[in-house]
């Protein structure tokens, strides 16, 4: 698909202009100046021309180590992924000597170069700066405004020439579950009953989000699993700010991994971007379909890190621990004892929850956390028979039946499961209102144990059986 990179100086509008070529809001957007800092990209549309839109860091004049030296490198290494330049200025400001810096150096990438004019809702407030941009010999400018909408026709003309003959194909993306079955109480006693769910297409990518606290390391592990600096990472907290993603294989299996923002306590978060950058996260946490909350292996499983796990199996997402920083720890049987006793006491709604030791920044164990989700999302996928589910129900019934009801049982008659990502299934009693909690839980426990869930959420709805009398 062809590849246009979206350069130029911080606050030109760049972000803007990406997300109204994706048609969605995918990038974080504020009068701040250098919000985005790694490059992200995502299939867009610019009338009928399909193309993939690259936003990148704000170019700063700047070659040292620092946060903006470093926005600099990740913006020239996306220029190495695009089949064109859409080179930005501000049409309010006029072309500035940093402008000028920049033009002089695209002119070196032997890559066509749109020049393009930001902020022109008010045609004659920018027309000095048109005529100052012919000046940085890129070419005719062309007048738009990114967050209007305005001057996308002249955008049309300039790139359509660009363009390769073939079309490129859309990927189908499923960014919602399945709905559940209108005619749900129309299953009861159907012993046959087999629920239609897409199976799983191993041409589309295993969406996967890497979450956790702030500076846990989860920008170093995904530059360690795709082998490259993809995304900036250093001491600083809070460098990611947007939800990045990248495509990877891994043992013939396509990945689509998500680089998100550090989520603090709600209490510590006040500033604006910071909530849209979290906001970000919580989307990327459900749009996945497996998620790795990062952990940090000196401070195992803290009050932040049971938020952000909670919130994922809410969500009905499969978790992978990823214990980062291993190769710090000195008592490690020590260790593995809290993470196993936290996880016990704090997460007990999730048995056996999955967990890999690694150290990102020396790339160890990282095919092993690639195998854990794996193995993790088929478990997510798993499917039960219903005839057997329901010989199973009596037995657990025999052994431990529902608790009476003014002396009178409350008896459980047909079990099925109705969904899978995560295992969901539909239970049927005389009297849902009365099973207490503490059976719900032995019946998920039971499914867990005799039918190997461990380490995925189980999600049981009670419905109320139908009176033969009736």
């Amino acid at each position: 698909m062809f590849t246009l990179a979206l350069v130029g100086r911080p606050n030109v509008g760049k972000s803007t202009l990406f997300n109204r070529l994706a048609g969605k809001k995918l990038a974080i957007v504020d009068d701040t100046p250098g919000i985005t800092r790694d490059w992200r990209s995502a299939e867009g549309h610019l009338f009928d021309l399909d193309l993939r839109v690259i936003d990148t860091a704000g170019l700063e004049e700047s070659f040292d180590d620092s946060i903006a030296g470093r926005m600099r490198r990740q913006t020239e290494h996306a220029l190495k992924n695009a089949d064109a330049v859409l080179f930005m200025i501000d049409g309010r400001a006029g072309v500035t000597p940093l402008d000028e810096h920049f033009a002089g150096w695209l002119r070196k990438q032997k890559k066509p170069v749109i020049l393009v004019v930001n902020k022109g809702e008010n045609e004659k407030a920018i027309q000095s700066a048109i005529g100052e941009a012919y000046g940085l010999g890129l070419g005719e400018p062309v007048a738009v405004s990114a967050e209007h909408g305005t001057g996308m026709e002249e955008l049309y003309h300039v790139l359509e020439p660009l363009m390769p003959e073939e079309e490129s194909e859309h990927e189908d993306e499923d960014a919602a579950d399945i709905d559940m079955l209108d005619d749900l109480d129309d299953l009861e006693g159907n012993e046959d009953f087999t629920f239609e769910q897409a199976e799983d297409d191993p041409e589309k990518p295993l969406k996967i989000a890497i979450v956790g606290r702030p500076n846990v390391g989860k920008s170093t592990l995904l530059n360690a699993i795709v082998q490259d600096q993809r995304v900036m990472t250093g001491p600083e907290a809070g460098i990611t700010r947007d939800a990045i993603a990248v495509d990877w294989d891994y043992n013939d299996r396509k990945f689509r991994l998500v680089d998100t923002a550090g989520m603090r306590r709600k209490s510590k978060v006040q500033d604006t971007i910071e909530k849209m950058s979290v906001e970000d996260a919580i989307r990327a946490i459900r749009l996945a379909q497996i998620v790795i909350l990062v952990i940090d292996a000196g401070a195992i499983l803290e009050k932040q890190d049971l938020q952000i796990a909670e919130h994922i199996i809410d969500e009905g997402r499969a978790l992978v621990l990823a214990v980062n920083k291993w190769d710090s720890v000195k008592n490690r049987d020590e260790a593995l004892e809290e993470l196993a006793y936290k996880a016990e006491t704090s997460l007990a709604q999730l048995k056996h929850l999955p967990y890999q030791t690694i150290s990102a920044l020396n790339g160890k164990n990282i095919n092993k956390l690639l195998d854990r989700c794996l193995d993790t999302y088929a478990l997510w996928n798993k499917r039960i028979p219903t005839a057997g589910l329901n010989r199973w129900l009596a037995r657990m019934e025999s052994q431990n039946p529902a608790p009476l009801i003014s002396g009178r049982s409350n008896r459980l008659k047909y079990i099925t499961q109705i969904k899978t990502r995560p295992p969901t299934f539909a239970l049927w009693a005389a009297r849902p209102d009365k099973l207490p909690e503490s059976h719900k839980r032995f019946i998920v426990n039971g499914l867990r144990r005799d039918y190997d869930i461990p380490g995925v959420p189980i999600r049981l709805l009670v419905r109320k059986s139908k009176n033969p009398y009736a």
